[in-house]
C-alpha cells in the first residue's frame, strides 16, 4: 500500500489514475512481476503483486519515483508525495490470496463511495468480471482463476460470488477511514466550521502564513477533494496543492 503524505490526495483526475496504471504496466514488463489486484483511492493505493526479476522494494521505488515526477511536472509543484516507504505483507496461502483480492476490491464499497465493487472504475474488479478496462494485459487474472477451477467459466462464477460476499476482512492491519465525497454544500459547512469567525470570502485576504495554515487544515477535511476546496475558496488548485 502506498499512501499520500499527510493523507493528501495523490489522484486528482482520471489522467492521474490512468498514468499511474500505465507506470505499473511499464514496470511490470521490465521487472516481469505479476499483478493480481489493484485499487486506486483518492489518497492511497492498494496493490497485490508477485515479485519479478528484482526485489519488490526496487520495483515499488521505480513506480513511486516515476509517478512523483509526472505529478510534480503536471501540477508545477515539488517535494514528497508519498508517505514514507510503502507498506507490505507476504501472502502465503491460496485462501489469503483470495481474501486480499476481495479486501482490495471492496475498499471503495466500505468507504461508501460505491454500492458494488465493480462500480469503481479504478480497481481490477471490472477486468475480473470481463468488463472494459483501461489497460489490457495489466492483470494476471488467469492464474487466480486456475486456483479456483480448471473450468474458466466455473472459476469466474465462483470468484465473483466470493468477491462480493460481505466481509470484515482486514489486511495489513489497515484502518483506512474513507468516507463518501462531500457535496459542495456539505463541504462549505465543514469549511465554515473550521474557519470559525472567519468568512470563506475572507480567506483570500489573510496573510500568506495564516492562509497556508488554514489551507493545510482544510485539506485534512475527510471527503473534501483539493479541487473542490480550490473552487469553494476561490484559489487556484496549484496554490491549494502547495499549501
Amino acid at each position: 500500500m502506498l499512501r499520500g503524505a499527510n493523507k493528501q490526495e495523490i489522484f486528482h483526475d482520471d489522467e492521474d489514475c490512468v498514468r499511474f496504471l500505465e507506470i505499473i504496466e511499464k514496470y511490470k514488463r521490465l521487472s516481469e512481476m505479476k499483478v493480481f489486484a489493484w485499487c486506486l483511492m483518492n489518497n492511497h493505493v492498494h496493490l497485490l503483486i508477485k515479485e519479478g526479476n528484482e526485489p519488490i522494494s526496487i520495483t515499488m521505488k521505480r513506480i513511486g519515483v516515476s509517478f512523483v515526477w509526472f505529478y510534480n511536472w503536471k501540477y508545477s509543484t515539488t517535494g514528497h508525495l508519498f508517505q514514507d516507504r510503502f507498506r507490505s505483507e507476504n501472502v502465503e496461502t491460496r485462501r489469503y490470496l483470495l481474501t486480499v483480492i476481495r479486501y482490495i476490491h471492496q475498499n471503495p464499497v466500505k468507504a461508501g463511495i460505491v454500492n458494488r465493487a465493480d462500480e469503481w472504475r479504478w480497481s481490477s474488479c471490472r477486468e475480473y468480471y470481463g468488463k472494459h478496462v483501461h489497460l489490457r494485459g495489466l492483470l494476471d487474472a488467469d492464474y487466480i482463476f486456475r486456483l479456483i477451477s480448471e473450468d474458466t467459466s466455473i472459476a469466474k462464477d465462483r470468484f465473483k460470488e466470493f468477491n462480493e460476499r460481505k466481509s470484515n476482512d482486514q489486511c495489513l492491519d489497515d484502518r483506512v477511514n474513507e468516507r463518501k465525497r462531500l457535496s459542495d454544500q456539505e463541504a462549505r459547512q465543514e469549511i465554515r466550521q473550521l474557519l470559525g469567525t472567519i468568512e470563506i470570502a475572507q480567506v483570500k485576504s489573510l496573510s500568506k502564513v495564516k492562509r497556508n495554515e488554514v489551507l493545510r487544515q482544510v485539506k485534512l477535511i475527510n471527503g473534501l477533494s483539493q479541487r473542490q476546496a480550490a473552487r469553494i475558496l476561490g484559489f487556484s488548485p496549484n496554490l491549494i496543492f502547495k499549501a
